[in-house]
């Protein structure tokens, strides 16, 4: 099955970064958010990926042309122009890198990938957030109802505390808002039939308006919800506590 991953916005909430890099090659512990996303797919089966590609979509390209020589032991022999490989650590992957247009909108970009999906059911997600859904359990409940696209949902935790009062308006201490108080929010992650495509118009159609719209309006849009983890990497500041997640070991989306 495969892998959709919408990778080719700006990313503008994230300049301090983006201005050099797609978003999705941002990195998280020395290693773009896009690998790990594609961790958590193949940590579960998932190794065939079609990556759109967009803003400084050459960035990836790059990235992945160059990808096994990094992750290997080599001796180059510079007169023959000969690579021996001693040690390759690459992951399974097979990557297909389209280039869906820097101006297209994520409906587009999907609608672009339809000649590699071989007319099957595919996954989809977003080349910015990171979760330890359960992939198998997302596929299994998709594959029980009667709809043509599954979308997981998620509770993010609330950004800001709530002030606890006592008599007379005084401040008592503070709290973190729970996440039983914040509503389900699209988390991307989702699984399509082939179907779906339909429903996108051309290059201007944003996925998340009029396709999913109208896929529930007429009652072929279902979610999975997940109350596991879930973080978009939507700002600087959700940058540095995935970092920080990373760097203290406590990562609850690296499940490989």
């Amino acid at each position: 099955m495969k892998v959709l991953i919408l990778a080719g916005g700006y990313g503008t909430r994230l300049s301090e970064e983006t201005s050099l890099k797609p978003k999705p090659m941002v990195e998280i512990g020395g290693k773009p958010i896009l690998w790990h996303i594609m961790k958590i797919y193949s940590s579960q089966g998932f190794n065939d990926f079609i990556i759109l590609l967009g803003y400084k979509g050459y960035v990836i390209k790059e990235y992945f042309a160059n990808y096994f020589l990094h992750q290997s032991d080599v001796t180059i022999d510079l007169s023959t122009n000969q690579i021996e490989v001693h040690n390759n650590t690459s992951e399974p992957w097979r990557v297909t890198l389209l280039d869906t247009g820097l101006h297209t909108m994520t409906g587009g970009r999907i609608r672009q990938a339809r000649p590699y999906i071989n007319d099957e059911a595919f996954m989809l997600t977003y080349g910015d957030g990171v979760s330890n859904v359960d992939l198998k359990a997302l596929k299994g409940f998709h594959e029980s109802h009667q709809g043509d696209i599954t979308m997981t949902s998620v509770q993010p935790d609330g950004r800001f505390g709530i002030i606890v009062t006592g008599d007379n308006d005084r401040v008592m201490s503070f709290k973190e808002k729970p996440k039983e108080d914040e509503g389900w929010i699209n988390g991307g992650f989702f699984m399509c039939n082939p179907e779906v495509i339909d429903y996108i118009e051309g290059d201007d159609t944003v996925f998340e308006q009029a396709p999913l719209e109208n896929l529930a309006k007429e009652g072929k849009l279902f979610t999975y919800r997940h109350s596991g983890f879930w973080k978009c990497m939507d700002t600087l500041r959700d940058k540095k506590q995935l970092n920080t997640m990373w760097e203290s070991g406590h990562s609850p989306w690296k499940i490989w």
